[in-house]
C-alpha cells in the first residue's frame, strides 16, 4: 500500500510528551518520535490482540526471536542464535542495566560527546566514573574520531565503552574500519563494549549499517548489542527492545543483574515488534525515502535562507544537528528560537562536551511541518539584523 508521510495527525492531547511539554503555538522538533503513522500491519495486529481482551503476563515470544535472528543475518550477514537474544522494555534500560552489571563503583565508562544525554547519566547512576573521548569536528561540517584520543583515554579503570551507531545526535554511520579500530583497541585494553544500535535501520543512500559484534567471533564476545523496532516504525511508547550477547557467561552476568528490577516487555510490545519485522518494510522503504527527502530540503533552506548556522553531515537517524555558534544571541540559540520563533528543539548543552552552541532537530515529520518550523526560524532571524 501507499503511505501518505505528508498528513498532518494532531497529537496535541494524545498523551504525547513531544506534543505537551510546551504550549499549543510552539512546534516540537524535539524527543526522538516521528509524527508519522505505524505501519498499517502493526496497527492490526495490535488492534487484533486488543480485541481478545486479555491482558497477562506474556511469554517470550519463539516467533519473534526467530524473526530477529533471520533479520539479523539478511541484514548483516550476521549469524545470531537464539540464546544469544535478550528482551528487553527499552534500551536506555539495557544500557543503564549493562553500566551496573559490567561496572563496579570508580570503575571508568567510555563514551564519545556529544551524545544521547542518557549515556551521560549512565555511568554516575552505577557510580561509575565517566571518560570521555569526544568526537571531533572537522571544517567540512563532519565528525570522526581521534583514536590517539580514544586510546589515551581508557586507563586501568574502564571497563566499559558506550557505543552509540549510527550516532545521536551527530548523524554518523561509522564505517567498518572505524568500528574495527575501536573495537580493537577495547579488546587489547580488556573493555567490553555495548553498543547502541536503535538507529541501525534509518541509514542513507551510500552508507551501510555495521553491528560493531559481528565484525569478528572475538569481537562479539566483549560485545553487547542493543537494537529496536521503536525508531524504525514509530512504536517506541510500546517498550519494546532486545539485546544480543553471544558470549554465554557474559549473558547470565546480565540475567543476574536484571533480577528483581529489569522486567520482560508487555504484550503489546511484542506484538507490534513482530508485525513490524515481518510485515513493515514496505513501509519502512517508503519512510527512508521520505526522509531523504526531508533531509533534502532542510539542507536547502539553511544553506541558502539561514546560511549562519552549519548543519553537520549525516548519514543516519532522523536527527540533524545545527550548530548555531556563528549567530549572537543573548541567551541560548535553544532559548531564542523557543521563545522568539515558536520552535522547540533539543538543547546542544544537554548533550554532553561539543554541544553548546547546538541544537539539534527531529526532521521525521510532515514536510510541511518542518517547513513552517524553518521559516519561523527564519523570520525570527531576520527580527534582529540577521
Amino acid at each position: 500500500m501507499q503511505y501518505n508521510f505528508d498528513e498532518v495527525i494532531p497529537r496535541r492531547n494524545t498523551d504525547s510528551e513531544k506534543w505537551n511539554k510546551y504550549g499549543e503555538n510552539i512546534l516540537p522538533f524535539w524527543v526522538a518520535d516521528m509524527d508519522f503513522q505505524s505501519p498499517q500491519p502493526v496497527i492490526d495486529a495490535l488492534q487484533e490482540r486488543v480485541s481478545h481482551g486479555i491482558f497477562g503476563y506474556p511469554s517470550d515470544d519463539s516467533l519473534l526471536i526467530e524473526s530477529i535472528c533471520i533479520r539479523m543475518e539478511y541484514l548483516y550477514q550476521w549469524k545470531v542464535n537464539p540464546q544469544e537474544i535478550l528482551f528487553l522494555p527499552g534500551v536506555v534500560t539495557g544500557f543503564n542495566l549493562l553500566v551496573h552489571a559490567l561496572t563496579q563503583p570508580g570503575e571508568g565508562v567510555l563514551i564519545q560527546p556529544p551524545v544521547y544525554p542518557p549515556f551521560l547519566f549512565a555511568p554516575h547512576y552505577a557510580k561509575a566514573i565517566q571518560q570521555n573521548a569526544p568526537l571531533i569536528l572537522d571544517s567540512k561540517n563532519y565528525y570522526s574520531i581521534d583514536f590517539d584520543l580514544f586510546k589515551k583515554t581508557i586507563n586501568d579503570k574502564t571497563k566499559l565503552f558506550l557505543l552509540c551507531n549510527p550516532h545521536n545526535p551527530v548523524g554518523r554511520v561509522f564505517k567498518r574500519e572505524e568500528l574495527q579500530n575501536m573495537a580493537e583497541i577495547c579488546l587489547q585494553n580488556n573493555v567490553f563494549i555495548c553498543s547502541d544500535e536503535i538507529h541501525a535501520d534509518i541509514i542513507y543512500q551510500g552508507n551501510k549499517h555495521i553491528p560493531i559484534a559481528s565484525l569478528s567471533p572475538e569481537i562479539a564476545q566483549k560485545t553487547i548489542t542493543l537494537m529496536a523496532p521503536s525508531k524504525t516504525f514509530n512504536i517506541a511508547g510500546l517498550g519494546f527492545s532486545f539485546a544480543i550477547i553471544q558470549n554465554p557467561d557474559l549473558m547470565e552476568t546480565v540475567k543476574k543483574a536484571r533480577k528483581g528490577l529489569v522486567s520482560s516487555p508487555n504484550v503489546l510490545g511484542l506484538t507490534a515488534a513482530l508485525a513490524a519485522y515481518n510485515y513493515g518494510e514496505e513501509w519502512l522503504l517508503q519512510l527512508l525515502s521520505y526522509l531523504q527527502g526531508n533531509w533534502q530540503t532542510l539542507n536547502d533552506f539553511i544553506l541558502t535562507t539561514i546560511p549562519n548556522i552549519n548543519i553537520t553531515s549525516i548519514e543516519g537517524t532522523y536527527l540533524a544537528w545545527l550548530d548555531c555558534r556563528n549567530i549572537s544571541v543573548e541567551k541560548s540559540p535553544y532559548e531564542f528560537f523557543l521563545n522568539e520563533a515558536g520552535v522547540a528543539f533539543n538543547d546542544g548543552k544537554i548533550f554532553g562536551s561539543g554541544g553548546e552552541g547546538f541544537i539539534r532537530f527531529n526532521f521525521g515529520c510532515p514536510r510541511s511541518v518542518m517547513l513552517e518550523g524553518l521559516e519561523r526560524m527564519q523570520k525570527a532571524l531576520v527580527k534582529i539584523g540577521w
